[in-house]
């Protein structure tokens, strides 16, 4: 039995058994019982039960605070009382699952970024500055910054395993290791071909033919190389965070803290081994055999499928099937015409953010466009896809739809390649055919030409920056702000937390709900609101929306956890007079409008609007502080959390 089974039980009993019980339901923070008769209830008992914060006799209802852990204790209670679950946001709103997909890949690159433009353009310099003479690719200086660029890159499965980690609930420091054991050189396709000669190999003879140079206790592991990959870590973390709950379920809590990430990873990483490399290995060559096959037909048509598909590809990483053609077609041809249509995608990218540049009112956006536009002339364009294509979807279908262009374009001119090494515009000089004639080269340049014009009318013609979910109240300028707090010490971190809402501020004992008033639920303050708008406080990502919508909380890029509340008891509106602008899971940006409510409705219904913004995980730190001001908007900072 679990401990929120047994919480579950024993909060049950302690109010009168379910036959004392008329309905059941759930906030953010507290089990709300209707009892027939409250005077059965034993309140004493129940403040005294581990898990149990308070208990409050409010709006009718008897209050069970709990704190985060209450939909977890509400899932074991709600079977003993046969009552319905409400839906949560996904339920009740069906996401399209390349919507879901698409938030979840870009909440995972969010937090690196920035650092991922910035190794990229590190490589294209270092890249630059060799193709300019000023070192050669054998010293030291060029291996030296070459390391500092390429790093994050080839050990991508590291950073992303605790991205996603924080995204899919799986403790950060499981989801770091799983990252390293798939970046552990022993086990890629590349060592293992280098230094063992293969045990036998599988489907020999068909274009499947793989050779098993290793065994998991009987069962073929068909290698492949994990560094620099996305979706394998991604898919290995998410099943990871299911097995760490099951086992949470089972495991005493005298060995929870080191056998739970044990038995997970011992479960996690094989049958991620097992599953991920066959389907990523066949599915590369599958590709690849498709596209030679249609290129034998139309070279045309083949080079506008590889420029239309390439970037899908490489987000998960089917790309790798091409690789041994491109390197067989150098080596024994002299060149390669069947991968690289691929060149277009690079520039079709760049073109899309430059637009977007351009476009776009946010501040924020253009200073993520500018590296991110550098780094994939230079021909890194990781950081563009993931951080902004992606998420705004409709300029990465563009982008795709004119690197197919650009692909056909080069399918169609028999575009070659002559040489291995280089990346985007420094890819060039391997185009110069060995005669020393430039017709080759011409093509290459017409063809980013002819991408990167495609990328533009396009973008011009369907790209609208509403579509980005932005508007003029979407995103409010920041700006610098002066502390409020004076001789704070300087080795402390000040993490600011911008308000939600334009109101009057109120400290938090003046809060009319004990459970806040009293700080149980965490530090904070409140505010009166001057208007029913509701903007995110913090950079992260939208961890609870409640499906009432009275009530979200919000995981910042720091850790820290902010809950904002609407009014009191709320909650007995069922959402009605709420508008959710996002949904649970998404990524937010500071200033980012979150929700809308009839500010009017809840006046009228007699509701006391005070809204307590307050940091769940007050413990984590050594204080939260806040303003000194009486009124704020959206964009002061309402709250300083205060950080070692």
């Amino acid at each position: 039995m679990t401990v929120y089974e047994t919480l579950a039980k024993e909060i049950l009993n302690y109010v009168g058994g379910k036959d004392n019980v008329n309905s059941l339901t759930h906030c953010i923070t507290r089990l709300r019982f209707k009892l027939k008769e409250e005077s059965i209830a034993q309140d004493e008992a129940l403040k005294n039960l581990e898990g149990v914060v308070t208990v409050m006799k409010s709006a009718g209802q008897y209050q069970v605070v709990i704190g985060n852990q209450v939909q977890d204790v509400y899932e074991q209670l709600a079977p003993l009382l046969h009552a319905e679950q409400p839906q949560t946001v996904q339920g009740a709103e069906k996401e399209k699952l390349l919507d879901r997909f698409v938030d979840i890949i870009s909440g995972i690159f969010q937090p690196i970024l920035g650092i991922m433009a910035a190794c990229g353009m590190i490589k294209g310099l270092n890249m630059l500055f060799m193709t300019l003479g000023l070192y050669a690719e054998t010293s030291g200086g060029y291996m030296i910054i070459n390391a500092i660029g390429d790093a994050l890159f080839t050990f991508l499965p590291l950073f992303l395993g605790y991205t996603s980690a924080r995204k899919f609930g799986l403790k950060p420091m499981v989801g770091l290791v799983i990252g390293g054991i798939m970046c552990y050189p022993g086990i890629q396709s590349s060592a293992l071909s280098g230094s063992l000669k293969p045990l036998y190999t599988m489907f020999e003879g068909t274009m499947f033919a793989s050779p098993v140079y290793i065994d998991f206790f009987g069962i073929p592991v068909i290698s492949m190389d994990y560094t620099s990959t996305v979706i394998p870590v991604i898919f290995i973390v998410y099943f990871a965070s299911k097995c760490e709950k099951l086992f949470s379920k089972f495991v005493p809590d005298l060995v929870k803290f080191f056998f739970v990430p044990m038995l997970t990873l011992l479960v996690a990483l094989p049958i991620g081994f097992l599953l991920i490399g066959p389907v990523a290995t066949f599915g590369s060559k599958i590709i690849a055999e498709t596209i030679i096959s249609i290129r034998n037909v139309s070279p045309m048509l083949a080079g506008g499928l590889v420029g239309l598909t390439w970037q899908i590809l490489v987000i998960f990483g089917l790309h790798w099937g091409f690789i041994p053609v491109y390197i067989n077609n150098i080596v024994t041809n002299g060149y390669d015409n069947v991968m690289m249509p691929f060149f277009a995608c690079t520039f079709a990218t760049s073109a899309v953010i430059l637009v977007i540049m351009l476009k776009t009112r946010d501040r924020k956006m253009k200073e993520l466009c500018l590296p991110n536009f550098i780094s994939g002339i230079f021909g890194v364009t990781e950081p563009g896809i993931y951080g902004i294509l992606l998420p705004l979807k409709k300029p990465f279908i563009i982008s795709c739809i004119a690197g197919g262009i650009g692909g056909a374009f080069y399918g169609f001119c028999n575009f070659r390649k002559f040489s291995m090494g280089g990346m985007g515009i420094f890819e060039f000089p391997a185009m110069m055919e060995p005669d020393g004639s430039w017709g080759n080269l011409l093509v290459a340049i017409s063809g980013v030409l002819l991408t990167m014009i495609a990328a533009v009318i396009l973008m011009l013609l369907f790209y609208r920056e509403k579509e980005a979910g932005q508007s003029d109240k979407t995103m409010l300028d920041t700006k610098e702000h002066e502390k409020s707090v004076e001789d704070t010490p300087a080795l402390l971190e000040d993490i600011a937390i911008c308000s939600p809402l334009k109101g009057d501020v109120l400290e938090l004992a003046q809060v009319e709900d004990a459970a806040f008033s009293a700080g149980i639920l965490g530090k904070g303050c409140a505010i009166v609101p001057a208007e029913g708008e509701v903007y995110a406080p913090v950079d992260g990502v939208l961890t609870t929306l409640f499906p009432t919508k009275h009530a979200l909380g919000i995981t910042s890029d720091d850790g820290v956890e902010v809950l904002i509340h609407i009014g009191l008891n709320t909650v007995q509106l069922n959402g009605e007079g709420f508008t959710a602008h996002v949904q649970q899971g998404e990524r937010v940006s500071r200033g980012q409008h979150l929700l809308s409510f009839d500010l009017a409705e809840l006046k009228d219904k007699g509701y006391c609007l005070q809204t307590p913004v307050i940091i769940t995980n007050t413990n984590d730190y050594l204080e939260i502080l806040s303003t000194m001001q009486k009124e704020v908007m959206p964009d002061d900072v309402l709250l300083h959390v205060m950080n070692s």
